[in-house]
């Protein structure tokens, strides 16, 4: 778990070599920040940081970078950026790697070289031998979207590292208001913390106050106005969006998609699939499926099914230029805001 890796850096336990893969480019930014941080002193920066891009460079560079030895200091640490060799691509590598070199460092690394190879790639290929070597003798790192368990923990232990404590009901309620990207959620706890600062402590309050919604976690609020029949406000908020010059086929969009994900997750859930599951087949995070599973379970899947067909309708009628966008979705609010009930 890549906060285990995270408490071992900062207690100054480094491996010799890591490997960070994973579409999730914040957990790789991360670990390197913590490793500038932890491995070097502010005078090392400048001397013993060597960062190379395996699209340009060739990986033997790297190695020979890595066994010399540092400057004005203990430690070195060696980027390795954009490897794609160590994916099944083929044809798109511009210059020639010398991967025996790799394959040589990775048995024997250099005592006084940190050496990070980070892969922003969903999978790598276990079929190739330096693959192979790499997973079997450096620290690994997968770079994916957190579990909801991980990313509870990596909130609360993100706004301890800003000096404050959280809320857990704060960071349950952060979540839902940010969304799940890593970069956004960790520039709301830093601006969170410094306004908490003097109590010490994130509460749910604070974030209700200070939580920048995304456009897609508006809509969700928007959906939830509408699907509860709080028409006044769904309208208020859609004028609010329309006025921040929001595209209406684009809040449609957002509107069909969170539906969709209800009828979809209340219709697997009723089948015995777990969260995981259903997060995989709809390539969402499993929170989003914890959410509309707890949203959908006021609606049949008549009523879901019913405001799909009223969103696709009003879909048509926008693309075709049959009615006023703008007018067209207040309508629809109108409409799906008569045909629910809730439970």
């Amino acid at each position: 778990m890549v906060l285990d890796v995270w408490k071992q850096i900062a207690k100054k336990q480094f491996a010799s070599l890591y490997v960070i893969y994973g579409p999730e480019s914040f957990i790789s930014q991360e670990t390197i920040v913590k490793l500038k941080e932890h491995a070097l002193n502010g005078e090392e920066l400048e001397f013993n940081v060597s960062s190379f891009d395996m699209e340009e460079t060739p990986v033997q560079l790297a190695v020979e970078e890595a066994e010399t030895f540092p400057f004005m200091g203990e430690r070195k640490l060696i980027l390795i950026h954009n490897p794609l060799f160590l994916t099944a691509e083929k044809g798109k590598e511009k210059v020639s790697h010398n991967l025996q070199a790799l394959l040589d460092y990775v048995d024997n690394p250099s005592p006084f070289s940190i050496m990070v190879i980070a892969a922003p790639y969903e999978k790598l290929d276990e079929r190739k031998k330096i693959t192979k070597e790499l997973k079997r003798k450096a620290t690994v790192i997968e770079a994916n979207r957190l579990k909801e368990q991980e990313l509870h923990a990596w909130a609360v232990q993100q706004a301890n590292s800003f000096g404050v404590d959280i809320e857990d009901e704060a960071v349950r309620s952060l979540i839902e208001i940010s969304g799940h990207n890593l970069l956004l959620l960790s520039n709301e706890l830093q601006k969170m913390a410094f306004y908490a600062k003097d109590e010490g402590v994130i509460t749910v309050q604070t974030v209700e106050a200070l939580a920048s919604k995304s456009l897609e976690q508006t809509v969700l609020t928007l959906v939830d106005y509408i699907m509860n029949r709080r028409v006044g406000q769904a309208i208020e908020l859609l004028q609010a969006l329309l006025r921040q010059k929001e595209e209406p086929i684009k809040i449609l969009a957002l509107m069909a998609s969170q539906i969709r994900i209800m009828y979809v997750s209340k219709e697997m859930a009723g089948k015995g699939y777990g969260q995981q599951k259903i997060a995989s087949y709809l390539k969402v995070h499993p929170f989003r499926v914890k959410l509309a599973i707890d949203k959908a379970r006021g609606f049949s899947q008549i009523e879901l099914m019913r405001v799909l067909n009223t969103i696709a309708d009003a879909d048509y009628k926008m693309k075709t230029g049959q009615m006023d966008k703008a007018l067209l979705l207040e309508l629809i609010i109108l409409q799906i805001g008569g045909q629910t009930r809730q439970r």
